[in-house]
């Protein structure tokens, strides 16, 4: 810096001051650090992987916690972000462990919250499909070259825990050099998430007790049967028939009562001694076992098939339901309208509305002022919790309500994805938009820096010399000539010729930003325009030209062309080489007048072209030691205010080509002035 190497020696004490700041050049160090880190991650993953080593290397702590997609999720989120705050640079990685077949799963919508906190403490959210949960989960944190494991205590009972160990047992003693942290919470010992849902509907299952009904009466003597240990065999096929007839029809409640009943019957009726219920006959005994027992392995098989069945086709369905919607937000321009309009369309709602309150509001949840509508779809849209027939809660803040229609459960836990996947959305179109209004204030902000930087010089050099003449003249020490003074007055001239072509510039800028830069057209030879430019830009700069007779005339505003055109004539003198000036040539092409000033300096890549016409910029650079960077961005935006265009183009052998396209005078459409 102090050689001039990075900045100009004139411009180091400003840097200083303003960039090379003690607190951005340690987050400047900060962050190389952190890509060093990244770098070395990546180099141990590979030697690691090369050399087949898959036991923990702890060269920095990661801390894992499992997810169960219960309530707890959160309390063991939050104190694995307190372990991996006490070590620096700690990474945090949450870890769900779906089951291979997809039946049976945790909440969507506790899952889907619990990922957003993940991401707002800084971690990361993974899933991984395993049927055996430790070793899932091991195997995830010896991937991750993780050095801490989070689990919570197990919600099961004493008798649960009699039974099996559990996966906390089952992986802390998998873990190995792996931390296991087991953390309690308020679910402890409460069990599962519940009991297991009914396979079949209500009616099914009553409909279920009609085989039995219809089959157990025949084992009474009275109905035909013959009675007797000699039709017991009989007896026990339609008993079988009987139960398997209701394992299909109603699961297995009803099975089991026709195996007890038909069990009851077969004692009474057809085994020694008669109309009780001893046994007198060992094989009686043991045939009757065996049925009992065939019996209810039967009806447990098929409820359980029937189970799975079910479960199968409503995974379907609700996988089905979210890809549909999933494609419709990803597809969509504005993804939160998307969702709620497809989740109103899937479930026949009238209108689906994300009702939003204030967090100072804590209390007034039953107030229906309190709730506005942050987005909907459909009509009329819900004003508050109450009026709609559903009603889902994100978060403190946030509902989501459909209105028109009842869910059943398990369509309700397909809602509660959506509507944790809607507050995201929301959340990324807030910040979409704080972005957008930003970036207006940011890019106003750089152009003030750099029109700062920039003026700065181009201000200082003309008052530093009108301010040296005038001095000079008023002083009574030096007696000036008439031709010494001459020239100092003509010095001065120049001097605040060129601050008004500054200011002049500067003026034209901002009322073309504005929309208020008037425009008055007419129709013109390109001559009365190119020659006054021509005057200004390069009195006595060689500059050849070419101008056909029958060139027609152009629809333009005169004045505003000559200030255009002088400053891309300014531009091609100032990079054309001495034994090369820049040429100027006019043709008539598809009822527009082309004017091309073409100089044979260095050129300008093609990808670079569209940075030139930056405001205060040359090159993509800021530099205050060539003028103020305002020429070619000026001079494109004076054209496009007349209806025409300032391309660059290459020229052949070298160097830059400027096109600038005008409507020609006879077939040109009035154009609307701007402002």
């Amino acid at each position: 810096m102090v050689h001039g190497n990075v900045y100009a020696p004139d411009k180091v004490d400003a840097a200083l001051q303003n960039y090379f700041r003690v607190g951005n050049l340690t987050a400047l160090r900060e962050l190389a650090l952190l890509w060093l880190a990244d770098k070395v991650d990546d180099q141990l993953d590979r030697y690691r992987s090369e050399h087949e080593v898959t036991a923990t290397w702890e060269a920095r702590e990661r801390v894992v916690v499992a997810l169960t997609g219960g309530a707890e999720g959160e309390t063991l989120i939050r104190r694995a972000a307190r372990i991996a705050a006490r070590s620096k640079g700690a990474d945090l990685l949450a870890v769900h462990v779906a089951r291979s077949d997809g039946l049976v799963g945790a909440d969507p919508a506790l899952l889907a919250r619990q990922r957003v906190l993940v991401e707002c403490l800084g971690g990361t959210y993974h899933e991984v499909i395993g049927d055996d949960v430790p070793t899932a989960l091991i195997e995830f944190a010896r991937g991750a070259n993780a050095t801490q494991l989070v689990l919570g205590a197990s919600r099961r009972g004493r008798l649960g825990h009699a039974l099996s160990p559990g996966v906390g047992l089952t992986t802390t003693a998998m873990a190995g050099s792996i931390d296991v942290h087991l953390v309690t919470h308020e679910h402890v010992g409460r069990g599962g998430r519940g009991g297991p849902v009914p396979a079949l509907p209500r009616r099914r299952r009553l409909l279920g007790h009609a085989p039995a009904l219809g089959a157990l009466p025949l084992l009474v003597p009275a109905t035909g049967l013959p009675a007797g240990e000699d039709s017991l065999p009989t007896a026990i096929l339609v008993v079988f028939a009987a139960v398997v007839g209701a394992a299909l029809t109603g699961g297995m409640a009803p099975a089991l009562t026709a195996a007890a009943g038909g069990f009851l019957l077969m004692d009474v009726f057809h085994t020694r001694p008669y109309l009780t219920l001893a046994i007198a006959s060992p094989r009686d005994v043991l045939a009757l076992a065996v049925f009992l027992v065939v019996a209810v392995a039967v009806s447990a098989v098929v409820d359980r098939a029937a189970r799975r069945t079910r479960e199968a086709a409503r995974a379907q369905a609700q996988a089905q339901t979210l890809a549909t919607v999933a494609g419709s937000v990803l597809r969509g321009s504005r993804p939160l309208a998307a969702l709620l309009e497809r989740l109103r369309e899937t479930f026949g709602s009238e209108s689906v509305a994300l009702l939003e309150r204030s967090a100072e509001d804590g209390g007034a949840q039953l107030d229906p002022g309190a709730w506005t509508v942050a987005a909907s779809a459909g009509e009329p849209p819900s004003a508050d919790p109450g009026e709609g027939g559903v009603e889902v809660a994100i978060d403190d803040t946030l509902r989501l309500v459909l209105r028109g229609g009842r869910l059943a459960a398990e369509d309700r836990r397909v809602v509660e994805a959506f509507a944790a996947q809607a507050a995201v959305a929301l959340r990324h179109e807030r910040l979409a938009q704080e972005a957008a209004a930003a970036r207006p204030l940011a890019e106003a902000d750089r152009l003030r820096t750099a029109l700062l930087a920039a003026v700065s010089h181009d201000l200082r050099g003309p008052l530093a010399s009108a301010k040296a003449v005038i001095t000079s003249l008023r002083s009574e020490e030096v007696h000036f000539d008439e031709r010494d003074q001459a020239e100092l007055l003509a010095t001065a001239d120049e001097a605040v010729d060129q601050l008004t072509r500054l200011v002049a510039n500067l003026l034209d800028m901002s009322r073309l930003r504005a929309g208020v830069l008037g425009v008055s057209l007419s129709d013109f030879d390109v001559a009365d325009a190119l020659m006054p430019a021509l005057e200004e830009a390069a009195p006595e700069a060689p500059v050849r030209l070419r101008l056909p007779e029958e060139l027609p005339a152009v629809h333009a505003d005169l004045g505003l062309l000559q200030r255009a055109l002088a400053n891309v004539l300014g531009n091609a003198l100032r990079y054309s080489p001495a034994d090369a000036p820049p040429e100027v040539t006019a043709t008539e092409a598809d009822s527009r007048v082309e004017l091309r000033v073409v100089d044979h300096g260095p050129g300008i890549p093609e990808e670079e072209w569209d940075r030139v016409f930056v405001p205060f910029q040359r090159l993509g650079d800021t530099d205050n030691t060539t003028g103020v960077g305002l020429g070619l961005a000026l001079s494109r935006g004076l054209v496009e205010a007349m209806g025409g265009t300032l391309t660059p183009e290459p020229t052949p052998g070298g160097g830059l080509t400027m096109l600038v396209s005008l409507p020609a005078a006879d077939l040109a459409e009035p154009a609307e002035p701007v402002g």
